[in-house]
């Protein structure tokens, strides 16, 4: 049986076309960051939306596009690896979600971020919520859609470069993905601003 838990509110300003935002993909050694914004309906309320990272993979899918359909609207944007070198995975996060936002209509009222970094949106209020992803309805929605999006842009990326395991491990630094790149080398999609290979162990060291 799933696991069901207390709905989360929908947003976390009651009466305001609220938009919630997250990103994916922040700590990946290759693809871009992606985020989303959604905006859902006054009283929204489903068992299973919650934090992305807390589902699984089928029922992210299942979500995505039950927020799709009933979402007031929602958008989804993305920041290339190339991007992200050259202005820093924070600030490229940031942008990410600006995009995503700035695709929007309506426009919000007011914004609820996943997260405690954020840069202003035009002139329109913000707040930012450490695990916001858990607490409110409108920013765990945008985590599975962002989530969603990058594993789905991740596994197409497979194809083109298969060493490299990304299928599975959907760029982020596992053993078996820094071994690829070690033996293979790099790719477009890498972020060459990242430590791609663990850094050698000092003589009486053990890395942590």
């Amino acid at each position: 049986m799933p696991r069901l838990h207390n709905p989360l509110p929908a947003c976390s300003i009651g009466g305001v076309l609220e938009a919630g935002t997250d990103e994916a993909g922040r700590g990946c050694l290759a693809g871009p960051v992606v985020a989303a914004a959604v905006i859902l309906p006054d009283g929204f309320s489903h068992p299973f939306i919650n934090d992305s990272k807390q589902l699984s993979e089928r029922r992210r899918m299942e979500l995505r596009d039950l927020i799709k359909a009933e979402a007031v609207a929602w958008a989804i944007a993305m920041v290339s690896p190339e991007e992200i070198d050259r202005i820093n995975i924070l600030q490229a996060s940031i942008e990410a979600m600006h995009r995503a936002l700035a695709q929007l209509d309506p426009q919000p009222g007011a914004i609820a971020v996943d997260g405690n970094k954020f840069r202003p949106y035009r002139d329109i209020p913000f707040h930012t919520y450490v695990k916001g992803d858990g607490r409110y309805a409108n920013i765990a929605a945008a985590s599975i859609l962002a989530k969603t999006e990058r594993d789905l842009y991740m596994e197409a990326a497979a194809l083109e470069y298969p060493q490299y395991g990304w299928a599975e491990n959907k760029g982020y630094p596992t053993a078996a993905h820094r071994q690829a790149i070690e033996t293979y080398g790099t790719t477009p999609l890498h972020r060459m601003s990242f430590r791609l290979l663990p850094q050698p162990c000092l003589p009486g060291f053990e890395e942590l």
